[in-house]
């Protein structure tokens, strides 16, 4: 659920090169589904979240009590850095998840995102471009997407194996299609901020929006 999320996300952010009416009218949209489900939709990855970081450590306790007395000396075959690092970037991005909640969708970072209007359509377009305008708040956004295409490509692949497809002869291809699936989404993501800060996107929407307050 957490991959299909990302995936949809980016489809959704990627909008953004179509220009203000599309991405404004997308987020019109969502704000208006029927029988509240943007919220249930955002409680139910919210617990899948929970339940991922839950598991995840309950998991962690099961492998070091069935291991017992540790090694006298440690060997790491097929440790790759994705792996090593996995609770770490997680760490990371939920941090990140939060703040990039609390500055798009809540507001709280930034209140006056609340009130940009495109019409009659919240102006979604505008409010990524003064967000990313930011150097810090970009750069955090890259480093926090980087970090999720290494957690990524080690959990696409591991999900095969969790489910029993994985075999020792799809292995390499499932390994090569997680870290493509990773990479392709990180590319996807960084795109955004990467254009704002070179200064490629609708100066006249921007401009006219200004001259309007």
């Amino acid at each position: 659920m957490l991959i299909g999320f990302v995936i949809v996300h980016l489809i959704g952010n990627l909008q953004f090169f179509a220009g203000p009416k599309l991405i404004n009218e997308y987020g019109t949209k969502l704000r208006h589904l029927p029988f509240g489900l943007l919220w249930v939709m955002r409680l139910g990855l919210l617990g899948v979240a929970v339940a991922h970081i839950a598991t995840t450590i309950l998991l962690i306790k099961e492998n070091r009590a069935a291991k017992g007395r540790g090694y006298a000396r440690s060997s790491s075959v097929q440790s790759k850095i994705a792996t090593r690092l996995m609770a770490l970037s997680g760490i990371i991005l939920l941090s990140y998840i939060v703040f990039h909640l609390l500055h798009f969708t809540t507001h709280t970072v930034s209140p006056q995102f609340a009130g940009w209007k495109d019409g009659e359509d919240h102006d979604v377009y505008r409010m990524l471009v003064f967000g990313f305008s930011n150097v810090g708040i970009s750069l955090f956004y890259i480093v926090a997407m980087v970090l999720l295409a290494m957690h990524l490509s080690h959990g696409a692949a591991s999900l095969f194996q969790t489910l029993g497809i994985r075999t020792k002869k799809m292995a390499f291809i499932l390994g090569v299609g997680a870290q493509v699936l990773a990479w392709v989404v990180c590319a996807g993501y960084i795109s955004i901020p990467v254009a704002v800060l070179l200064g490629k996107y609708d100066r006249s929407h921007v401009e006219r929006a200004e001259q309007a307050r």
